[in-house]
């Protein structure tokens, strides 16, 4: 593909500018997980910490639309960079002071939640004013590439500056990245019709009833929130495997960056089963198969942690599962796009954007039976739900399986 978005001046100051933000936001990720887990030590605290930044940005998100709609964009992109570059200094400041506790990380990760909540609708809805309509696939092929690039290399450059140093300068660092993108953001001047909505809510409602009242649209969604809540949220409790694999910042860090190269394969690999015929059995194959890989890290973590390749085994499992279930999503995401119709399409794909931040939410579920049991079992516990869902889909569900890539 063209990369031909890159020809537009504000969108390539925009993207330039988006590398350094959503780098920051990899980065912080890790480090707070590490930090919560250097204080406490607790998979409760550790799952806290997701469920604090998820639900904030959950209920951000049903509002922060009609924001992005009312409101301009960039004035928001602005704001939200700014709050966040300001919070993130305030913790460095904790951290680096020796004062900081657990509900100082908790507080911050909720308002940055806030943040999010905010910041991704307009961050998603401005391309049309940065670019020409024929850019853009290019510039949708590029945002991915940057959030799942960032993902593949910036969490293991986190683990080893943890290492070498402290999360404090991985909060200073990220600071900056942020304060680079709001120099960006007041580098660009964009025009946006700001549209008034009389009564959102009822949209919020006509985009939900569309999508529960057609059996497609409404398992499919099921399933991504499953996936996303069952299969996914263990990345939460990552420091407990990264201890018991013995591994430290280094491999924790390594252990999510493999997560996202499994992600990209994934998205790759999608792309020769797009026009198959039998796609819904693909998708629900690679469903099934994610949380399958999850049992094979679950039981190296459990029983063989100790052993020599346990390390590379867990991160093979890891690879496998983001992989599987990259598969099945982003496949779900294309069937959402075409099929629904366009005056829809804004308000369907909200409510499949709420479930990424499930991960987060599905944290606190994996921490508390970690805490009660231990972590590969919490892991194994959630896998079990998860096939059990997909089966059920694969059994019951035809409109799934009987998907053609041809006819979408």
């Amino acid at each position: 593909m063209r990369f031909d978005a890159l020809a537009s001046l504000p969108y390539r100051r925009f993207w330039l500018g988006s590398v350094a933000s959503v780098g920051s936001t990899q980065l912080y990720f890790i480090a707070m997980a590490w930090l919560v887990f250097e204080l406490s030590g607790s998979p409760l605290d550790l799952g806290l910490l997701g469920a604090s930044m998820a639900v904030p940005t959950i209920a951000a998100t049903l509002v922060g639309g009609i924001v992005a709609d009312r409101l301009n964009r960039r004035s928001i992109l602005l704001t939200t960079t700014a709050v966040a570059a300001v919070l993130l200094l305030l913790l460095a400041a904790l951290d680096v002071t020796g004062v900081v506790r657990v509900w100082h990380v908790l507080v911050v990760s909720g308002l940055l939640g806030l943040v999010h909540g905010f910041d991704f609708p307009a961050r998603s809805s401005i391309f049309p004013a940065l670019i020409q309509p024929h850019q853009m696939m290019s510039a949708v092929a590029l945002n991915s590439i940057l959030w799942q690039g960032t993902r593949m290399i910036l969490p293991a450059i986190g683990g080893i500056l943890i290492a070498l140093t402290d999360t404090a300068l991985v909060f200073a660092l990220c600071t900056l990245g942020f304060v680079a993108m709001m120099w960006v953001l007041r580098s660009i001047q964009i025009t946006q019709d700001v549209r008034v909505v009389d009564k959102p809510w009822r949209e919020f409602a006509e985009g939900g009833k569309f999508v529960f009242q057609r059996r497609l649209f409404r398992v499919l969604i099921l399933l991504t929130f499953s996936l996303h809540f069952f299969g996914t949220s263990y990345v939460q409790i990552m420091p407990i495997f990264a201890s018991l694999l013995q591994s430290g910042e280094r491999g924790y860090g390594l252990l999510i960056s493999v997560t996202g190269v499994g992600s990209v394969i994934g998205t790759f690999l999608v792309g020769r089963f797009q026009q198959s015929r039998r796609l819904g059995w693909v998708m629900l194959f690679s469903a099934a198969l994610s949380p399958c890989a999850l049992f094979g890290f679950a039981l190296v973590t459990g029983v063989a942690a100790g052993a020599p390749a346990a390390f590379g085994l867990a991160s093979l499992f890891v690879m496998l599962s983001a992989a599987f279930g990259s598969i099945f999503l982003v496949s779900s995401m294309t069937v959402l796009q075409l099929k629904v119709p366009d005056e829809l399409r804004g308000r369907v794909m909200g409510i499949h954007s709420v479930t990424f931040s499930l991960i987060a939410l599905g944290g606190l579920v994996t921490g508390a039976l970690a805490s009660a049991f231990n972590a590969p079992v919490a892991v194994a516990i959630g896998a079990a739900v998860l096939l059990t869902l997909v089966l059920w889909a694969m059994i019951r569900q035809r409109e799934i399986l009987a998907l053609d890539g041809r006819r979408l």
